[in-house]
């Protein structure tokens, strides 16, 4: 089967980007989400980062106005019904995501593939929640999908090796480097990605140093082009802290056990940039970076 037509679930940060990216590549998209307002922000935010392409020379216009014409949105999951592959971006939460892949595996062709964007939820879980586990697979795009090259490829249980062959040529298509891994919590991404900060915010809940003095130590010193306190804000304490209770559930492992910290800030809705302040400060317009004032007499 030849993928042609595309649905995304979900029209969040994860949704709206990979919708954009199929849109870019030429794929027909159908964006999905219950929110009628979340699919107008999500729509918004395509037209503002295709724009802002256009202006830096990295696309033209006419490769714009097409992406664009290459998506329409729908608050119905009966919209997918006649999808090749239908990737499903919506928010990190099992139960969540059990429910959706349930609904499209009413809806959807037999022969469609299911795809998750979970970074850490098993597929082999998700699969099994389908009369097609061998059809379902998880494709986690990297934030910001347009920027970013990698999609990690999990193979649940059952997910067929056709499947994983066509989703591999499906990412190379969009441009992307696929890298297939096997279904495991946190799969390769965050299962190393979320104890380093983890260990970061217990550094600073221990008064080891302060918010600038970590990350600056792995920017300079470990040449990361974002300190783990500042990608935690980026990524979302809610998310960080729900893939950390996956690892730490799913191998019962106490050094995936999440900082108390973590758990208070995101307790009180103190989440990152999503919600203007976590360990840094964020308003609106501006690039300043500064540290939270709960934080600045740390180290």
């Amino acid at each position: 089967m030849e993928i042609k037509k595309v649905a995304v679930i979900g029209a969040g940060t994860m949704g709206n980007g990979i919708a954009q990216v199929f849109a870019m590549n030429n794929y027909s998209v159908t964006l999905v989400d219950v929110s009628v307002r979340a699919l107008g922000k999500a729509t918004e935010t395509i037209i503002k980062n295709t724009d802002r392409m256009v202006a830096k020379g990295t696309i033209t216009e006419a490769v714009r106005d097409a992406a664009l014409k290459n998506i329409v949105t729908s608050p119905s999951f009966e919209s997918c019904k006649d999808a090749d592959l239908v990737v499903e971006a919506a928010t990190e939460n099992v139960d969540i995501k059990l429910g959706i892949f349930k609904q499209l595996d009413e809806i959807c062709k037999p022969e469609t593939i299911l795809a998750s964007n979970t970074s850490s939820i098993s597929i082999t879980k998700i699969g099994a929640a389908t009369k097609r586990p061998d059809k379902v697979i998880g494709m986690h795009f990297m934030n910001p999908v347009p920027l970013m090259k990698l999609v990690e490829l999990i193979k649940g249980y059952a997910t067929s090796d056709d499947c994983v062959k066509q989703i591999t040529t499906c990412a190379r298509m969009l441009g992307k480097i696929p890298v297939e891994v096997n279904d495991y919590p946190g799969f390769v991404a965050n299962r190393i990605l979320m104890p380093m900060i983890n260990e970061a915010i217990e550094t600073l809940h221990e008064g080891v140093a302060g918010v600038n003095e970590i990350d600056t130590v792995m920017k300079l010193g470990m040449a990361h082009p974002m300190g783990p306190l500042q990608l935690a804000d980026f990524i979302g304490l809610d998310v960080c802290l729900a893939i950390l209770r996956v690892l730490h559930d799913g191998f019962g492992n106490p050094k995936y056990a999440p900082c108390p910290l973590l758990v208070n800030m995101v307790t009180a809705n103190y989440l990152g940039v999503k919600t203007g302040e976590g360990f840094y400060k964020y308003t609106a317009g501006s690039k300043d970076l500064l540290v939270s004032d709960r934080f600045k007499t740390g180290g």
